[in-house]
């Protein structure tokens, strides 16, 4: 295993536009295009996924805002897409009228930028001005720019700051919280907002009166004015890092009053509740529990929870949504949705209920609520080999079926099992295979995928490029639910941190393992892909199980774990990996860092390394040194780095179909 050394030869890789790096890109670029592009299968393959990345009768997801259903859209003839909105009476028509209200193919060709929608605040409760998010060509970093959505125009004169990792929300009609890069000491050592200013309309941002400041070393600072009617507050906070964080009420005349939780607990306030989801225990109550007090009286002193979940060993929570008078409750139970709808009585006390009709090993989803008038829900219900089902309904009445996204592959054949592998300190770990019987047809081509970090869970849906790209071809997809997730709670996060992250590397191979030993695959045939973290992931299994896998694809990796943290967003992650600046952490973050463990003598599976130039979060160097170096040991490595697409490694649907495409020609090539 290697040494962090300052004479690593490739850090010249890590200038992102630097004149040789990017000649040596393009020259790894061509390489990969002869190999993989070039395929016969290759172009009709990537017209089969961009139909269906375009495809019209996809279901056009929406959020409610007052009477309008908001939606943005992406199509063959829209590459950047349109904002626009519709009513539920024209929503429920099988092809709606849609207002469109901004063009960013339009914009993006008037003003020569590749800008990439990054979202909108609308203002509540007018829903007359929203502050949009640009990016250029898909990176964290953003542009805001006011909207007048009565007028469908930006705003003369308006809100409107430069590029730059902002966090921006509304106050009142002129005046919002904002944080953003005003100079030396406004940003973070991470590269996110440090300071909270109330930015008045017509000021300079810089001149704005500062609320609020975060320290240097936490990752970012923020503020938000709740316009709950009768129930208005403003927040102001810091995330310390990428798990613990503060938040304070911000009184009326400028004072701080801290809402005493643990640190690592997320806490905020909803009407007369302060709703507390703890990640370690408290108060007598385990780590995960969901917890309800009432706001004024915990202010006041009192910590008498109501407990509106509790976990168990196989139970966990996914997430929680507000109508107007409930809370739409979603929970885990081996990694398969349950949703309970909890109501507040009057008096204190809350009821619950199921709600009914939700399939087993599917994906069920509150897709939008509106907290502040109506008891409306949309769910979505989906499974790996079901496609989605967008419900509208009101809790204690009605549903209807909305939309239905048609079939995008072909299932005959096919099922979807729940497994469990033992990894190697005698932890279950489940897994999903989607496949054949392969009692029927044996062992064959399998593509595992994992991600295991930051307390993310992978759940079932419906993978419609997968399907196409590898399900048809008579592949086998299968989804390690490791530990580092948060399939069960924050226990299975907290259990891979730091210098224990092996146990998620010792998962992810016991599955491998499990999948051999069932007869679905060999090693021979079996691929692995993950990204970002998931990256990591498979750098740890290129380096670590090489004798366990046919071919390998890292998407926009992290691979240098002695350096992560002075690149780009790195240093936000210091909590889920640790500090290489910390003696006590140099040597576990070496022994996990896949740069540090290529070796010459060793015999690896080809590998596919796939970033992006316009990744402003993780830094495209990762895989370009990985590249590099595996070049020069002589090991089988192609590398692929898109121009632009930021972290997702795409910005339009030409890109990210053409990033698939490579992936699955890679993986056929190697394991059919």
């Amino acid at each position: 295993m290697g040494e962090p050394t300052d004479d690593d030869p490739y850090l010249w890789l890590e200038e992102v536009t630097g004149e040789d790096a990017l000649a040596w890109v393009a020259e790894r670029n061509a390489e990969t295009a002869d190999a993989l592009a070039a395929d016969p299968g290759f172009l009709p393959l990537k017209e089969r996924l961009r139909e269906v990345l375009d495809a019209s009768d996809r279901i056009p997801y929406t959020t409610r805002r007052g009477p309008h259903l908001y939606n943005f859209w992406r199509d063959a003839a829209h590459v950047r897409g349109l904002w626009r909105r519709t009513t539920l009476e024209q929503y429920r028509k099988d092809v709606p009228e849609w207002d469109v209200l901004l063009d960013l193919d339009a914009l993006a060709e008037a003003e020569g930028e590749k800008w990439v929608w990054d979202g909108a605040r609308v203002r509540r409760p007018d829903h007359d001005l929203a502050l949009i998010r640009l990016s250029r060509d898909g990176g964290d970093a953003v542009v805001v720019r006011e909207f007048d959505l009565a007028a469908r125009e930006f705003v003369e004169d308006g809100f409107r700051l430069p590029e730059a990792k902002t966090r921006i929300g509304w106050i009142d009609a002129d005046t919002v919280f904002v944080g953003t890069d005003t100079g030396p000491g406004s940003l973070t050592d991470s590269g996110y907002p440090r300071q909270v200013r109330r930015w008045r309309r017509g000021t300079e941002p810089a001149e704005a009166e500062l609320v609020f400041e975060a320290g240097q070393a936490d990752v970012s600072a923020w503020g938000q004015h709740d316009s709950t009617p009768g129930y208005e507050r403003d927040f102001v906070g810091r995330s310390l890092d990428f798990f613990r964080s503060e938040t304070h009420w911000l009184r009326p005349d400028g004072t701080l009053v801290r809402i005493d939780v643990p640190d690592d607990a997320l806490a905020y306030a909803h009407r007369r509740h302060l709703i507390v989801t703890l990640k370690s225990d408290w108060l007598g109550q385990p780590t995960g529990s969901l917890l309800a007090f009432d706001f004024d009286a915990f202010l006041a002193g009192d910590r008498t929870p109501e407990v509106l979940f509790t976990p168990d060993e196989r139970t966990a929570l996914a997430g929680h949504a507000w109508t107007r008078g409930h809370l739409v409750l979603e929970t885990l139970r081996d990694v398969s949705t349950r949703i309970e709808v909890l109501t507040p009585a009057p008096d204190g006390g809350w009821t619950r209920e199921p709600l009914v009709g939700v399939p087993e090993l599917s994906a069920v989803s509150v897709v939008d609520t509106d907290p502040d008038v109506s008891d409306e829900f949309f769910l979505d219900v989906s499974g790996f080999l079901q496609s989605s089902t967008l419900h509208r309904g009101r809790i204690g009445g009605d549903s209807e079926t909305l939309k239905q996204a048609p079939d995008r592959f072909d299932t005959t054949g096919l099922s979807v099992a729940q497994h469990f592998a033992v990894s190697r300190d005698g932890t279950r770990v489940p897994y999903f295979v989607i496949g054949p019987d392969h009692a029927v047809t044996g062992p064959g081509p399998t593509l595992l995928y994992g991600y295991g970090g930051f307390e993310v869970s992978l759940t079932p849906y419906y993978g419609a490029v997968t399907g196409r790209a590898w399900l048809e071809q008579g592949g086998t997809y299968v989804i390690a639910n490791i530990r580092g997730g948060g399939e069960y709670g924050p226990d299975w996060h907290q259990a891979a941190l730091g210098a224990d992250r092996p146990r998620a590397f010792e998962d992810f191979a016991a599955v491998a393992e499990d999948l051999v030993t069932r007869g679905i695959t060999t090693p021979a045939a079996l691929g692995a892909a993950g990204g970002s973290n998931g990256g990591l992931l498979m750098g740890a299994m290129l380096t670590r199980y090489p004798e366990l896998f046919g071919a390998i694809v890292a998407q926009v990796p992290l691979l240098d774990m002695t350096r992560f943290h002075k690149l780009l967003a790195g240093a936000s992650w210091i909590a889920e990996y640790g500090d290489p600046d910390d003696e006590a952490d140099l040597p576990h973050l070496l022994d996990v860092s896949p740069y540090h463990r290529i070796a010459a003598d060793r015999r690896y599976p080809p590998v596919l390394l796939m970033t992006s130039t316009r990744d402003d979060r993780v830094h495209p160097g990762h895989a370009r040194k990985a590249a590099a170096r595996l070049r020069e040991l002589g090991h089988p490595v192609l590398f692929h780095e898109n121009t632009g697409g930021g972290h997702a490694g795409a910005g339009d649907n030409e890109q990210a179909a053409h990033n698939s495409a490579l992936m699955y020609t890679f993986l056929r090539r190697h394991l059919a």
